[in-house]
């Protein structure tokens, strides 16, 4: 799980009340929210969310995947870092070392909590006692693009974006024609510098004034601006937009040729590295203070928190980084953010405005949720007219009513977050939203489940979900039809092109040649993303598509694994049945249907599967609806990738778990969730999502949260991280002092 800051045991323990099919639910949708805000924002250079936005719903992810460790899968926003770069457009670069992102503060105390961890860490005192040679560097956090640029003997050879912070683009052309970014070093240095591509404020406006002029669309804000000049594939374009760099990190070779994770020996520090990194030629930034302690932070975040607006360039915070390297690497890494450094956010602007009316909107799962039309209001460079409320107790919460004025804040984006009515304002004729009691795209009534949060539209084919759902099957986590965004989902839907889930891959390149917009190499282009999807997705990939009710990616995966190990490897389809390509995926949906129809007590076999998500796999193939939509996709020629099958039978009892249930909970350091729980099923044991009676063990890491209690409750055993390795070890299966 990535380290944000300490998740509240309380809101962990409230998530750990849901049941595990509402809290899959949620994680999904918030998974699949945060791939697209990641999609737009680093790949497309245009964000919907905004940061606070973007961050409210991150760590709602964190919480239930602290509430529910099953949730956690290595395709979770959680464990990856910005977006994959975009196909086509550069060649691809495997940095040296990660690119990690940070985690986030969004306040002083936060600042210290930082602090806190990071004194436990190296072994100091707690504050407020002095904390000997342990000093941070404040530095302003740019909202730019990602790059690293690699110079061999002081010429730059190389220079690329962050991408997904393991591949990135090459974009060396385009960043020579930066005039900050040196093509020669003051010396003959090999090494990689990282920082940040921005485009200025002045440029911005400059840029902006001749589109207005042109009579053309005005750009949202400089970020996205330099984003997307950065990533031209005509360098020219970029060499015409005045950007500019500040580079903030350094990694020196050795004089053997070995990669430092720091600088060379003689850097011993942060500060040295930005000094050193000035004399060589980088373009560093000015406005930063090292030698201090975490009040000295807090003072500096203060000293630019209304200061920053004279700046000529945008930051949006404050990076805190331990300064001595050494400590850094004492303190190491996460998945995701080393534990050494942590960005501080400023407040985001508020601006007041109108409610004028609320209306729900049909998602792919049937979900209404309450939309905010709002008086156009302009927040952070931009014009606002929208807002999602998430759901009716969210609205009731926050108490917002059709006809308040309400605050809005943003951080520089598009969609703005509702954070509350201005009471005193309120008029008298101001409205409840009521939720309807029919669907309001198909008429088929509302419906919510007892003790659940949301209201969805029951009808599996009510339009609104089928194009909702049909964009979930062509997206990131299913298919990865790339090109087949919304606005072709739409044409292929009111066209009548496609009326099922297989029908995608039957359209060719004449047909798509059709669309609007459509010429003959866009179509080329998406007839053979269509064919790539066709043949090699991950099964679980494939599962996740389909859009069942209960399954989202990480149940996806245990059931892949499941069916995996219940098929096997050379089996055939009925002997009734059509030839079809892959005879084992015919033989995986026959068994699945099977087993969902006629014995879905077994399905609860699945790892985190209880009797809830069992009934929904066996009601999504007992529907007339969606009965067939895997077996279409066999006939259509899809051909998955087969998935390693679970641990069963004897292969299970030889472990030293073997008929254990076993929870893991909490940041461990020497495993990832995903490597805890194949450790466990290697074992022989059977990884849980949640503790109860059946319960083994709970192996508790830092945030282990309300499970800690539960596990006491209940007499469950708990492990530490060492005694989760001496059980692993214990060819008995017991624990070992």
């Amino acid at each position: 799980m990535t380290e944000q800051l300490p998740v509240d045991p309380a809101l962990v323990e409230a998530a750990a009340a849901l049941a595990p099919e509402v809290a899959a639910a949620r994680h999904g949708e918030l998974a699949e929210q945060i791939r697209r805000a990641n999609r737009l924002y680093y790949e497309d250079d245009a964000p919907e969310l905004t940061d606070p936005e973007y961050d409210a719903l991150f760590r709602e992810l964190v919480v239930l995947e602290t509430a529910f460790p099953a949730l956690v899968t290595p395709e979770s926003p959680t464990q990856r870092v910005g977006g994959a770069p975009s196909a086509g457009r550069f060649p691809e670069v495997r940095h040296l070392r990660p690119m990690l992102s940070l985690g986030n503060a969004f306040g002083h105390d936060d600042l210290r909590s930082f602090d806190a961890r990071v004194r436990k860490g190296l072994g100091l005192p707690a504050a407020p006692e002095p904390a000997e040679g342990l000093t941070y560097v404040a530095e302003l956090k740019i909202d730019g693009l990602a790059i690293s640029l690699r110079y061999e003997r002081g010429r730059l050879v190389l220079g690329s974006t962050r991408g997904d912070g393991t591949t990135g683009e090459d974009v060396t052309a385009n960043l020579r024609t930066i005039r900050t970014i040196p093509e020669r070093l003051t010396e003959p240095a090999t090494l990689e510098a990282r920082g940040e591509v921005f485009m200025p404020k002045a440029e911005f406006a400059r840029i902006n004034a001749e589109r207005e002029a042109a009579g053309l669309a005005l750009y949202a804000n400089p970020r996205n601006s330099g984003a997307g000049s950065l990533r031209q594939k005509d360098p020219s374009v970029t060499s015409g937009r005045q950007l500019a760099t500040w580079i903030y990190q350094l990694l020196e070779d050795a004089p053997a040729g070995g990669l430092f994770d720091a600088p060379a020996a003689s850097v011993t520090s942060q500060s040295a590295a930005l000094a050193r990194m000035d004399t060589l030629g980088f373009p560093v930034n000015p406005d930063r203070e090292a030698g201090l302690d975490i009040e000295g932070v807090v003072a500096f975040t203060e000293k630019w928190r209304e200061a920053r607006h004279a700046l000529p360039y945008e930051t949006d915070g404050v990076v805190v980084k331990v300064d001595r390297f050494d400590q850094q690497e004492r303190l190491g890494m996460v998945s995701r953010a080393p534990r050494w450094a942590i960005a501080y956010k400023f407040p985001p602007e508020q601006v007041e405005t109108l409610v004028e009316d609320i209306v729900p909107y049909v998602g792919r799962t049937g979900s209404l949720t309450p939309v905010a039309h709002l008086r156009p209001a302009k927040v952070a460079g931009s014009t606002v007219a929208r807002a999602t409320l998430h759901n009716l107790d969210e609205v009731r919460r926050k108490d917002i009513r059709i006809g308040d004025t309400i605050v809005l804040q943003k951080a520089g984006d598009v969609i703005p977050e509702v954070v509350r009515p201005v009471l005193a304002k309120r008029p008298p004729d101001a409205r409840e939203f009521v939720m309807p009691d029919a669907c309001p795209v198909c008429g088929t009534g509302v419906v919510r489940d007892e003790g659940a949060v949301r209201h969805y539209c029951p009808n599996p084919v009510c339009p609104a979900r089928l194009a909702q759902a049909y964009g979930h099957f062509v997206g990131r986590g299913g298919m990865d039809i790339e090109g087949a965004g919304w606005a072709v989902l739409t044409q292929l839907l009111e066209r009548g092109l496609i009326h099922r889930r297989a029908d995608f891959f039957a359209l060719d390149a004449a047909t798509l040649a059709t669309l609007e917009r459509f010429g003959p190499k866009s179509a080329e282009n998406l007839a053979a993303a269509i064919q790539k999807a066709r043949v090699g997705r991950p099964m679980a990939k494939v599962l996740n598509a389909l859009g069942m009710p209960q399954v989202g990616e990480s149940t996806a995966v245990d059931l892949a694994r499941w069916l995996a190990g219940r098929v096997r490897p050379d089996a055939f389809p009925p002997a009734d049945g059509a030839a079809v390509p892959d005879p084992w995926f015919a033989a995986a949906e026959a068994e699945l249907r099977r087993v969902a129809l006629e014995e879905p007590v077994l399905i609860q076999e699945v790892s985190g599967i209880g009797p809830t998500v069992g009934a929904a796999v066996a009601g999504w193939f007992a529907d007339p609806a969606t009965a067939d939509v895997l077996l279409e996709l066999v006939t259509a020629g899809v051909v998955p990738e087969r998935p390693v099958p679970a641990p069963v039978g004897e292969a299970v009892a030889a472990g030293p778990l073997a008929g254990k249930t076993v929870v893991v909970s909490g940041s461990l350091e020497g495993f990832s969730r995903e490597a805890a729980e194949d450790a466990v099923r290697a074992a022989g044991g059977k990884p849980a999502g949640s503790v109860s009676k059946k319960t083994d063990y709970l192996v508790a890491g830092p945030g282990a949260g309300s499970k800690l209690a539960k596990a006491a409750e209940l007499g469950v055993a708990v492990l530490d991280e060492a005694g989760f390795r001496r059980l692993l070890a214990d060819e008995s299966g017991e624990v070992t002092a």
